[in-house]
């Protein structure tokens, strides 16, 4: 039995730990299927862990006749190849081999039905996973880093992965630079065209909130990851991550947002909805902090959006567990204060992760309530599918455990352009110019940072 144990446990080899997460994975970042979930250390100050890893053991994509619940089963199956592990008691680590990668916000056309009027002009993948079994991980309370190995891994791969992390290379990578600036999709006659059709969605009763977004886009060149740096210094966030794709492809992601995290059945889901700008001076700043948590229009969205998620997690957890424990606190980052809840719940019996996934994706904080009519609203008034913008980057373990982001403040970099977008939630109230004013303030500090490359 103790042979048994020992055979299930991860080992874990130490590290010289490094805040600065780009320090190591500038030693894989050209390895198929690299990927960092990066807490934005050592300057943003809520995350506490950053997993990094590449050569996954397999490569599970979506495939175009495959539903949505084929796909989580698929997923589900691929864990359990790779196989039961635990961690040594020692260690409080996230990750203990399994599943990283994307979901992008169009996987839930294949959750839910949706008409398809919005433009697939990038086409991205709807999700894209890797399972690996092994990952570098820091953990930023106790100042240490590591590396996971799953009870699968080969010795020998073990001891290449030991020998890659204990002298990294040097990064030489290629600047990034666009060749022209980035521009919107659509202008602002068209914008307040949109918010006037959602308000009349709203005044007859098909919706209450609809999260609209404009995208921004141009042409590039140069090293994603060297892009990726600039905007992790400019903003660095707790949900940020960097995903290498084919083709010298990556997602970008600079979130502050959690999706769902779920550890030993818990489940907590923290939706954003409220926004203003960083003031110029301290005086300027302390009133825009004090007028998002005094706005009655924001309070209003944010709530309308713990009571869809309430709903969301009531699909999958058990009765009666579904809590709100923080009601409209706020958090502050480099360009945009924010209004933020947390909704708590726990797994009901015969429920995983994959199940929360299917009956709650996408998030509600970024389509709107009633979530499926203001999904179809946004199909029908976003000229482009959203792609990877708020979708999730996530990991999801074989114990169980996960976390994930809501994919907003995010770029893809895809056959030499590069997209982000910017958007907000519109209610009865909302007034088309700040609403569009808001769309370029959540973006101007990702926008102006690729321009100075």
């Amino acid at each position: 039995m103790a042979d048994l144990l020992r055979m299930l446990t991860c080992s874990v080899h130490p590290l010289p730990y490094l805040a600065n997460p780009a320090d190591y994975f500038s030693a894989i970042r050209n390895a198929p299927g690299a990927v960092l979930l990066d807490s934005g250390r050592p300057t943003a100050d809520r995350g506490r862990f950053d997993l990094m890893s590449a050569w996954p053991e397999a490569e599970l994509t979506l495939q175009p006749d495959e539903s949505g619940r084929d796909f989580l089963q698929r997923l589900r199956e691929g864990l359990k190849q790779l196989g039961a592990a635990s961690l040594p008691d020692e260690y409080e680590l996230p990750f203990a081999g399994g599943l990283i990668g994307y979901l992008s916000y169009d996987f839930g056309r294949q959750l839910e039905q949706l008409p398809a009027n919005a433009r697939d002009d990038l086409h991205l993948p709807e999700a894209q996973l890797g399972l690996y079994a092994w990952a570098l991980i820091s953990d930023h309370y106790a100042a240490t880093s590591q590396l996971v190995f799953h009870p699968s891994l080969e010795t020998a791969e073990r001891q290449r992965l030991i020998q890659l992390f204990s002298q990294p290379a040097p990064s030489h990578n290629k600047p990034f630079n666009l060749k022209q600036p980035m521009q919107p999709d659509i202008s602002a006659s068209q914008y307040q065209q949109a918010l006037e059709q959602i308000h009349r969605y709203i005044q007859a009763g098909d919706c209450y909130q609809v999260n609209y977004t404009q995208r921004f886009s141009g042409q590039c060149e140069g090293d994603a990851w060297s892009a990726y740096g600039a905007l992790r210094a400019a903003c660095p966030t707790p949900f940020s991550g960097f995903m290498s794709l084919a083709g010298d492809n990556a997602i970008l992601s600079l979130s502050p947002e959690r999706f769902v995290r779920i550890s030993q059945n818990q489940v907590e889901t923290r939706p954003i909805k409220g926004t203003r700008p960083r003031g110029k001076d301290s005086r300027e700043d302390a009133a825009n902090a004090a007028e998002l948590l005094a706005s009655p229009k924001d309070r209003a969205e944010n709530l309308m959006i713990v009571d869809l998620l309430r709903n969301d997690l009531g699909r999958t957890c058990r009765t009666g567990s579904v809590s709100v424990p923080q009601l409209f606190t706020l958090e502050s980052y480099p360009n945009v204060h924010h209004l933020v809840s947390s909704v708590i719940g726990e797994l009901a019996d015969g429920k995983d992760a994959l199940d929360l996934i299917g009956d709650s994706f996408p998030g509600g904080s970024i389509t709107g309530a009633p979530k499926i009519r203001a999904m179809q609203i946004i199909d029908e008034l976003e000229p482009t599918r959203r792609s990877i913008y708020c979708g999730s980057l996530l990991y999801l373990d074989v114990r169980g455990e996960m976390d994930s982001s809501i994919a907003i403040r995010s770029l893809l970099v895809k056959d030499g352009r590069i997209s982000c977008w910017g958007g907000g939630g519109i209610v009865a109230d909302s007034d088309w110019q700040d609403e569009y004013q808001e769309s370029i303030t959540k973006v101007k500090v990702l926008l102006d940072t690729l321009q100075t490359l």
